[in-house]
């Protein structure tokens, strides 16, 4: 019985892994984050920077009204830190609230540059190797084996730590950046202040 559970367990696991992801790179490598996982890809804009928060929390975006932290992977995940370019954007993404005692969160990630969207067959994806018990890839997914290479799929449910997460969502409503589109009218509006 314990065999047939086993079984269909790693069937489910399987039929999970199979599915689109949206890739892009950091530092010379290839991830993948489900497209479902995906709200929208945006350029760089401006980012609030939040005092007292982690390096690799970048600050807050007002993204159409909607306050939005903003994590720079390259960061959390130890890489060196690298001038942003024309091709470094940002991957809106949701995070599962479940089991973190919150709803579903938006949340912007920092990227070099978005690659494609696949479509990655269960038969491509290789189980997270053992690096060891003091290393933590419960947020490896599996491995893609694609072209003579390798894409790291990532659960981005769990690439942030609970209490990570939950400085990332107290981020939200430290800083409320004014709208884009607020600052022109604004600085239109002060000439005639002066003149009348």
């Amino acid at each position: 019985m314990t065999e047939v559970k086993t079984m269909d367990q790693a069937v489910k696991a399987a039929s999970e892994k199979e599915s689109k992801y949206l890739t892009f790179a950091l530092a010379e490598e290839e991830y993948g984050i489900g497209i479902l996982k995906v709200k929208e890809i945006i350029g760089m804009m401006a980012i609030t920077s939040v005092p007292q928060t982690p390096p690799f929390v970048k600050g807050v975006i007002n993204l159409r009204g909607k306050v939005i932290p903003v994590v720079d992977l390259r960061l959390k995940f130890g890489m060196p830190e690298m001038a942003y370019t024309e091709r470094t954007c940002i991957i809106v993404v949701e995070i599962a609230g479940e089991g973190r005692g919150t709803v579903n969160t938006q949340m912007g990630i920092v990227v070099d540059a978005v690659s494609e969207v696949l479509n990655i067959k269960a038969e491509d994806v290789e189980e997270t190797p053992t690096f060891g018990a003091a290393l933590n890839t419960d947020f490896i997914l599996g491995m893609a084996k694609m072209d003579g290479g390798v894409k790291i799929l990532l659960d981005i449910d769990k690439v942030l730590s609970r209490q990570e997460f939950e400085t990332v969502t107290a981020v939200k409503s430290q800083e409320s950046p004014p709208p884009a589109e607020a600052v022109p009218e604004q600085a239109e509006a002060m000439p005639e202040q002066i003149n009348a």
